[in-house]
């Protein structure tokens, strides 16, 4: 795939492409090789990206839902008709493959603009009674103003879109954060809601350094001019961001980590649930926050599911294939140590090889960011798997013998993004959907646990964070109220 090295991905700021002087390189996970160069945002960069947006909120609030609906549907076109180039971006800065990036990632940003379009118009107050004779009121809802987008690398376009988009849409300018290790996916974000018409200063996009993260950061979410923050990626960093703007008494929507439970119970289509489970562990490598980590399945069909399971794994990840791609080498050591410090306390790597070593495909050299799915069962509450986070291409199998059992154990997490369910009984499905903590965002009975729809609304519970995206709920995220009372 080409790449050019000597190109170096700029900033948008006021609309205006900015290249700063100090840059840092973007090295593919697939080819361990430098693939372009990065502009890095400063405190001053990050100061004067908030200005621009501060400077812009008035005009662009007071655009019409007309206007508005224009230019996300201009850019939807825009995004869509380049998504072999985008998707290529993304295969090369994060490692995903062709379906992922360029198949649905690229798709789903493009429709959650044209469904966004077709939302701007329905914002509405309302004209409540009041208690005295000749006293009337009005409740309008008014956006918040600059708004603080934070998204993460690993769905780029679909993340990213979804930072800034509700906020535009509701009448809030934007400053959009994208992570160092996709930084031109963000960069054809901006790009393209610039040339689709959006006004200069609406959108900002910053990168940085890994370690400027700190200090730019905390400048943007202290700056006066920015009113709530958005924050996409991992828990431990959702808690920085968190305090951070609590400090400054600023209003967070946070889609942080999970650890999503399957429940297999023993009605359940057995040939369907290895294949969705399948899908949601080790889609992306399994870096995904609704990726399914433990897989609780029931006594009596315990070895007939591990065996489609193992089939369906080996079938689509397996084989003579390349192995997939992390994005980092940390996060295979990451799921290499839970594995193995499981398999000391008990745990039986029932698919897969812990040991194995995997190869470039065309270098030949050794890869420390490939990893092959990994089954493993007979994971308990005593080790770190259990409860630890993988986010990576590894899966525990855990015996239940009730509905009962199943929800106690779906529950036993610090996390609440996701969930699934299989049965072929749909009261019972709901029953037990009904029940599981962890899904408090979402449950999906026969269906794997990675899913993600433009007007369903999308958040956590517990330490998967709070708030919601998409649909009239993403819109209501980035407005508030303003109560307005007159007399005769």
């Amino acid at each position: 795939m080409a790449t050019d090295s000597s190109y170096t991905v700029p900033l948008l700021i006021n609309g205006k492409e900015v290249t700063t002087n100090t840059t840092f390189d973007v090295t593919s996970p697939s080819s361990h090789n430098p693939i372009w160069k990065a502009s890095t945002a400063s405190v001053e960069d990050a100061k004067a990206a908030v200005d621009a947006a501060q400077a812009t909120f008035r005009s662009w609030s007071k655009t019409k839902p007309a206007a508005r609906r224009t230019i996300f549907l201009k850019a939807a076109d825009i995004f869509q008709s380049r998504s072999d180039e985008y998707g290529r971006y993304m295969m090369q800065e994060t490692g995903a493959d062709a379906g992922f990036s360029g198949g649905f990632n690229v798709p789903l940003a493009a429709e959650m603009m044209r469904d966004v379009a077709g939302r701007v118009s329905t914002v509405m107050g309302s004209i409540p009674t009041c208690a005295d004779e000749g006293t009337s009121a009005l409740v309008v809802k008014e956006p918040w103003g600059v708004v603080l987008g934070i998204a993460p690398w690993n769905a780029p376009y679909i993340l990213g879109v979804r930072a800034v988009l509700y906020a535009l849409a509701a009448g809030n300018t934007c400053v959009l954060k994208g992570s160092e290790l996709s930084p031109r996916c963000f960069w054809a974000i901006g790009s393209v809601l610039t040339e689709a018409g959006l006004p200069a200063g609406a959108i900002n996009v910053l990168y940085h350094r890994p370690q400027d993260a700190a200090q730019v950061t905390t400048a943007l979410i202290e700056h006066p001019a920015v009113k709530k923050i958005n924050f996409t990626g991992s828990t431990a960093v959702g808690r920085i961001i968190a305090q951070t703007a609590g400090k400054n008494l600023k209003p967070v929507l946070m889609e942080l980590g999970g650890k999503a439970s399957a429940i297999v119970l023993d009605d359940a289509d057995l040939k369907k649930a290895a294949t969705q489970c399948a899908l949601g562990a080790f889609l992306h490598s399994g870096q995904i926050c609704m990726a399914t980590e433990r897989i609780l399945v029931h006594q009596s069909v315990k070895q007939q599911f591990i065996e489609a399971f193992k089939g369906v794994a080996e079938g689509i990840f397996g084989g003579v294939k390349p192995a997939p791609v992390l994005v980092q080498s940390a996060a295979v050591d990451k799921n290499k140590r839970l594995i193995g410090d499981a398999v000391q306390a008990g745990a039986k790597v029932v698919h897969g090889d812990l040991g194995r070593k995997e190869f470039h495909p065309e270098t030949k050299e050794e890869s420390n960011t490939r990893m092959r799915p990994i089954i493993v069962d007979g994971v308990t509450k005593d080790m770190e798997l259990f409860y630890a986070e993988s986010f990576g291409p590894s899966v525990s199998l855990i015996e239940i013998s009730s509905e009962e059992e199943a929800i106690q154990i779906a529950n036993d997490t610090e996390y609440g993004l996701t969930s699934a369910v299989f049965t072929e009984n749909l009261a019972r499905g709901i029953r037990v959907a009904k029940q599981i903590e962890s899904g408090l965002s979402a449950v999906h009975i026969n269906a794997m646990t990675v899913h993600d729809e433009t007007n369903l609304p999308h958040g956590g519970a517990k330490m998967s964070g709070w708030g919601r995206f998409n649909g009239n709920w993403g819109l209501e995220e980035f407005l508030r109220l303003k109560t307005i009372t007159y007399q005769e």
